[in-house]
């Protein structure tokens, strides 16, 4: 077993869906995150990410060199003028593979859990090889009720996403007890072995320092599963 990711973040490749969406804009699925924030850092070509938040909506535009990050409850909505390519950070490593991320689909989907997890579900979950054109059915389903949303915000304000918030918590809360062991393993006990470690040198014991070393992925753990913004190549720091 391989040490995680330093602070037991996720870290993950992305070259994002280039073909154009109902609404004229080449990208990838609407959706956000209960729990996790998340970071882009760009690393070749142009494009933008969508926003509704807090903030009500906003566009932020793309390029090499770019960092950009969100916490939880942010839409996203990645946008690809052109080879847009992205290197993803996000916190608890292992929450958004375990269903941390609700699509907007209009609301009488997010409403039945299972009409939701029939038009989330790709086959095989999207394993390398999927036929991608189920991606681009459910991102496209998802861009529907964006519309909805992003209108709905721009009318009335960031208190506009209050009731899908509140849908979407109800809809994974049954994975609630799943994510926090996830968590407890993961970001939770990385932040914990910083204590232990404080707490060692402010008594001048150094000793945890003899147990350094070093881990390496060659390359990524798997390549060209399709995500919800884009095929992605994951680095899992497992067995």
């Amino acid at each position: 077993m391989r040490d995680p990711l330093p602070g037991g973040v996720g870290l993950s490749r992305l070259c994002v869906y280039d073909t154009v969406t109902p609404d004229g804009l080449p990208g990838g699925t609407p959706h956000l995150h209960l729990c996790c924030s998340e970071a882009y850092v760009v690393v070749k070509g142009t494009g933008a990410v969508q926003t509704l938040s807090g903030q009500g909506f906003a566009e932020h535009a793309l390029k090499p060199g770019t960092v950009l990050w969100f916490t939880p409850g942010t839409v996203h909505r990645l946008i690809n003028h052109g080879d847009l390519d992205i290197v993803v950070v996000m916190s608890n490593s292992g929450l958004p593979e375990a269903g941390d991320a609700v699509l907007t689909f209009p609301r009488e989907i997010i409403d039945d859990p299972d009409r939701y997890a029939v038009e989330a579900t790709l086959p095989n979950g999207g394993a390398p090889g999927t036929d991608v054109t189920t991606a681009y059915r459910r991102r496209d389903l998802a861009i529907e009720g964006f519309q909805t949303l992003r209108a709905a915000v721009e009318r009335n304000g960031p208190r506009a996403l209050a009731e899908f918030h509140a849908a979407a918590a109800a809809l994974k809360r049954p994975l609630l007890d799943h994510w926090r062991n996830r968590w407890e393993d993961g970001a939770f006990r990385a932040a914990q072995t910083t204590g232990v470690h404080l707490d060692a040198l402010a008594r001048g014991d150094a000793t945890h320092l003899a147990s350094a070393r070093v881990a390496a992925l060659p390359e990524p753990s798997e390549r060209g599963r399709l995500g919800m913004c884009g095929l992605l190549d994951t680095y899992v720091p497992g067995p």
